[in-house]
């Protein structure tokens, strides 16, 4: 590498996180940024999950970059189409839509110690050279389908909630879902009235609380339009609200006994059937699991047209689900609402680093870790957006994923005025990295089964504090815990500080 220019950049995934770390970059002063997506547009997790109902549990207030705030959202929990077009709307307006090279799906990427460059090989075979490689696709990018025996066997339309058929007409069919999580909780109830007869196949209770949405007034609207200060008074507020409940989250305090008694209240309220409510009372405590808002999945669940099925799923058959209790459910369409594989970071890409490390055998050795979220020993000009760790109870990514961008375009920066290629030493890391795991020792994620863990348990994709803590941590890049990454043309790892 040997420079003292910006270096070359090459961001894979256009969504959130993706976008904001262009941003930062080319507010650094970085300019040779090329942002690579799979897909056809921009817009990540927002421009995959079109199923109906879709829609963000995170409040509107929260849910726009700092840098470019949107004051005129519709409902003050925001819809996924509203959401995509304001990506792809600031995109287009600041000039980062013309850095996005879409249809480009990344295989893989290894570290040329001749050049200290990565190269990047696309799916279709092309290859590509960067100096310093990001990834920001993120932890819910790749859809979990169920391992269940006969699953191919299935002869009606079967798809996974990410990816919804828009061309299966439901009308008047008998619909089996498997899974109720954040996505089944919002389709369920949107597709339930023009279904004939629905099947849902829950193998774990959520605990679902009440969600204060609605639509702004006009009059509230035009008050933000007016006076852009109390719409940034608003969000500061629903940001500190939010914080209580990640601390919540992260040691079941005094706000779980009230969000618990507000869910016994919401469930007694809204389902009059006795056995029913036995189906969906969680054997877990609350905050284990995601904790999920909805003023509509309850009502849905006790339709005359809904049966809630708790029995184990023992295989898929031709025209049903077979339970273990040997009855067969049958049903002309399956709909997965089984989340996303989120534990299993980068994959499919393989990633190889100096010597031929290969990322995913180190997780495989020492766990799935990264400073900060961020930077991995030994991958030298490496960045993750929303990797492990970062995850929150509660609360918006964004503030996360700005914070990572923020620290990313600093690190770039001292990539450049060094000219020298540099990685995260292994101390500090593993520092970090005990640290993080002591605290989510004592944590509610702990107490259960759930997609924050990894097969081994080890707790991989949360954060045990509250976005502020993170924002402090990562607002300066401290070039003592990297070191320099070998000689050009050696590969070697150099216990050379960087400076």
């Amino acid at each position: 590498m040997k420079q003292t220019t910006a270096p070359s950049v090459i961001i894979i995934g256009a969504g959130f996180g993706g976008l904001a770390t262009a941003h930062h970059l080319r507010t650094a002063g970085v300019r040779d940024i090329t942002i690579l997506e799979r897909a056809d547009d921009v817009g990540g997790v927002w421009r995959d999950n079109t199923y109906p109902g879709a829609a963000c549990d995170v409040p509107s207030v929260l849910y726009s970059w700092s840098f470019a705030p949107k004051h005129d959202w519709s409902h003050r929990y925001a819809r996924q189409g509203e959401i995509h077009r304001y990506i792809r709307e600031h995109a287009q307006s600041s000039g980062l839509l013309d850095l996005v090279r879409t249809n480009a799906e990344v295989a893989g990427a290894d570290w040329d110690a001749d050049t200290a460059q990565w190269v990047v090989r696309l799916a279709d075979g092309e290859e590509l050279r960067s100096d310093v490689l990001i990834s920001a696709v993120g932890q819910l990018s790749r859809p979990a389908i169920p391992k269940i025996p006969g699953l191919e066997s299935f002869t009606g339309p079967s798809f996974h909630s990410a990816t919804w058929d828009h061309d299966v007409d439901l009308t008047g069919k008998r619909v089996g879902v498997i899974g109720t999580g954040a996505s089944a909780i919002q389709f369920v109830p949107a597709i339930a009235p023009k279904v004939g007869e629905m099947t849902v196949f829950q193998r774990s209770a959520p605990y679902v609380v009440p969600k204060p949405d609605g639509t702004y007034s006009a009059r509230s609207l035009r008050r933000f339009a007016r006076f852009p200060q109390m719409h940034g008074v608003t969000r500061k507020a629903v940001f500190h609200l939010t914080e209580q409940l990640n601390k919540t989250l992260d040691d079941n305090g005094r706000l779980a006994d009230l969000l618990t008694k507000a869910w016994q209240a919401h469930l007694r309220l809204q389902i009059k059937d006795p056995a029913l409510r036995a189906k969906l009372v969680p054997d877990y405590d609350l905050g284990c699991k995601r904790l999920l808002f909805s003023n509509d999945w309850y009502p849905a669940l006790a339709r005359e047209n809904v049966d809630v099925v708790t029995d184990s799923i023992t295989a898929v058959e031709p025209g049903g689900i077979r339970t273990a209790d040997g009855t067969l459910h049958e049903v002309d369409v399956l709909i997965h609402g089984t989340g996303f594989a989120a534990t299993e970071f980068l994959a499919p890409m393989r990633i190889t680093g100096p010597g031929g490390a290969d990322l995913h055998e180190y997780w495989a050795e020492g766990g799935t870790r990264a400073h900060l979220g961020i930077s991995v020993p030994k991958f030298p000009n490496f960045f993750i957006l929303y990797g492990p760790n970062t995850n929150l109870g509660g609360s918006s990514i964004l503030g996360m994923l700005e914070a990572q961008a923020g620290y990313i375009s600093q690190a770039v920066r001292q990539i450049g005025q060094t000219g020298e290629p540099i990685a995260v030493r292994e101390q500090p890391a593993r520092a970090y990295d005990d640290e993080i795991q002591s605290r989510l020792a004592s944590s509610v994620w702990t107490t259960c089964a759930s997609w924050y863990r990894e097969a081994s348990g080890r707790i991989s994709t949360n954060w045990p504090g509250t976005v502020a803590e993170y924002q402090r941590r990562t607002s300066r890049f401290d070039a003592a815990e990297f070191e320099q990454v070998g000689a050009v043309g050696t590969g070697d790892p150099a216990a050379t500080a960087a400076r």
